[in-house]
């Protein structure tokens, strides 16, 4: 008999992974959407049709944290607010192509997906200032689409 304790999971995905690749095999039939099987900071693999062009992205989810303190004339204009914590080390060693962050709102019942570049810790640094472990961003989505 098998103890429940030492079993590992077969196959688990999070959240913010089955959304983007929903989402991506949803709006791109043709292009195919692969689980590696191992942490390696990378999330998913998406090819071409042929399997022969291939991007990597790394994967980040949050709940939606809109705020609502703020004035209702701000609330209206927003679809969602999301929070990361972020390591810089971990976004400086990364090898994803690009950073997905999945965002889905409570009120309109959609999910915002912002996509950064691998330039994404030089985005950072030039909102937050000089390098630090641990970065807190915060993301809003306008219903206009701006982020």
């Amino acid at each position: 008999m098998v103890s429940l304790e030492k079993m590992k999971p077969l196959f688990t995905v999070h959240a913010g992974e089955y959304l983007v690749g929903s989402h991506i095999e949803a709006r791109y039939p043709r292009w195919n959407v692969w689980l590696p099987s191992k942490d390696t900071g990378v999330d998913l693999l998406v090819t071409n049709g042929r399997n022969t062009n291939t991007v990597s992205l790394q994967v980040k989810f949050s709940k939606d944290f809109t705020p609502t303190h703020r004035t209702i004339l701000l609330q209206r204009k927003l679809v969602a607010g999301g929070w990361w914590t972020l390591q810089e080390a971990k976004i400086k060693d990364s090898h994803a192509d690009f950073w997905v962050f999945a965002l889905p709102s409570f009120t309109e019942h959609k999910t915002s997906f912002i996509i950064t570049p691998r330039e994404l810790l030089r985005r950072l640094r030039s909102i937050h200032g000089k390098a630090r472990k641990r970065i807190d961003s915060y993301l809003w989505i306008t219903k206009s689409g701006r982020c």
